[in-house]
């Protein structure tokens, strides 16, 4: 297992839409692997492939719940070729943040429930529904491997003042 680097804006690579997985090789099993380790290194509960920089259909997540010791007992889940297949009327709002949009937090709405069809690491393919967080973090991460950003969903306004932001810190950090 390997640290990746963790893609953050304004990288136009997280704007590329990821190509779906046609076989789970021993390559898919060690970026999975890779994507794990990143993923809690970091510390996050979701990566999409592509934030390491493969455009592959591929979602990493760990929703354990924590103690009070911040302590939890890894529940690893990854998702390949996810798709939402259905979706509640119903929204919930929550303040989502983005290992690629590093500590900007902002509360984004998106459907309480879907209903998700995915393939398993071991070649299954499964349908699934989600509720609360685990709903929300599916589609944050579905909309990674579309080339969407959680701030996507913001205003123009708010949206173009975090780009920006963005790609000032990435010309000072050129310099």
């Amino acid at each position: 297992m390997a640290l990746r680097k963790i893609l953050t804006l304004p990288d136009p690579q997280l704007r590329l839409v990821s190509k779906p997985v046609e076989t789970i090789t021993p390559e898919i099993r060690t970026l999975v692997d890779d994507m794990f380790e990143t993923m809690y290194a970091a510390p996050g509960i979701g990566l999409a492939a592509i934030q390491v920089g493969c455009p592959l259909r591929i979602i990493t997540m760990d929703l354990a719940p924590r103690d009070d010791n911040n302590e939890a007992t890894p529940q690893p889940r990854v998702f390949i070729n996810p798709q939402i297949v259905s979706q509640s009327e119903e929204t919930f709002v929550y303040e989502e943040g983005c290992l690629s949009v590093p500590q900007y937090y902002e509360e984004v709405t998106r459907p309480l429930n879907v209903r998700l069809r995915f393939t398993t690491i071991d070649g299954n393919v499964e349908e699934e529904d989600a509720t609360g967080i685990f709903a929300i973090c599916i589609q944050h991460e579905i909309d990674h491997l579309n080339g969407s950003l959680f701030i996507d969903h913001l205003s123009r306004l708010k949206r173009e003042r975090v780009i920006k932001k963005f790609e000032k810190a990435a010309r000072l950090n050129e310099d």
